[in-house]
């Protein structure tokens, strides 16, 4: 099994990467392989509601994003890391996220997400709340912990002075690396829910 690690935040090694990196070492002890892609640096634009990927089947604009996407239809589980900006997450990491979930229509159905902030002080449940609705728009269980995904730090390195915060990304990832193991055994022995055609509905005609 493998999660895809997504690290949303500017600094490639700063507060956010010590969440994430503390969730790797659970993974690696459950015998789970993990990739973290940083992409919080990039110069990512946001969608431009073109509908060529409806044709193309990936985004109009060649990069990280088409170049994330088998990779996330590989992966039995997802994890997005944000620092927070503005009760938000990294406007980067929004683009990116948005045009890859929009842009690849392979089905995400019971792959398991689950998304973790990191703030000196406020903004994290908004930005928790926030990149969930990328998970639950798309059929994939969401992970929980013993409290909202997120870890406190300004400075670079200061997150590993959170102690819940670390506690909070262990008891996430194990219990990610269950839900995972307990949906292949499922989809093993029931096969996968089946899905009604899908009814669009416009509220204005």
């Amino acid at each position: 099994m493998n999660v895809l690690m997504i690290n949303g935040s500017p600094h490639k090694q700063g507060n956010t990467y010590i969440a994430l990196h503390e969730m790797e070492k659970i993974f690696a002890e459950e015998g789970i392989d993990t990739e973290i892609i940083h992409i919080g640096n990039m110069d990512i634009r946001s969608c431009i509601a073109c509908g060529s990927c409806m044709e193309r089947g990936k985004c109009v604009f060649e990069d990280i994003v088409n170049e994330t996407a088998p990779k996330l239809e590989a992966c039995d589980g997802l994890v997005v890391g944000s620092p927070v900006y503005f009760a938000s997450a990294n406007a980067t990491l929004v683009a990116f996220l948005t045009r890859l979930f929009y842009s690849t229509h392979f089905d995400k159905t019971m792959k398991v997400g689950a998304c973790v902030a990191a703030a000196r002080r406020g903004g994290l449940s908004a930005t928790f709340d926030e990149l969930n609705k990328f998970f639950t728009i798309s059929g994939m269980p969401v992970a929980s912990s013993q409290y909202w995904n997120s870890i406190h730090g300004r400075e670079a390195g200061e997150a590993e002075q959170d102690a819940e915060g670390l506690q909070t990304m262990r008891t996430l990832a194990g219990n990610m690396a269950f839900l995972m193991k307990s949906i292949a055994l499922g989809r093993e022995k029931y096969g996968l829910p089946e899905k009604e055609a899908f009814q669009r509905t416009n509220f204005i005609r």
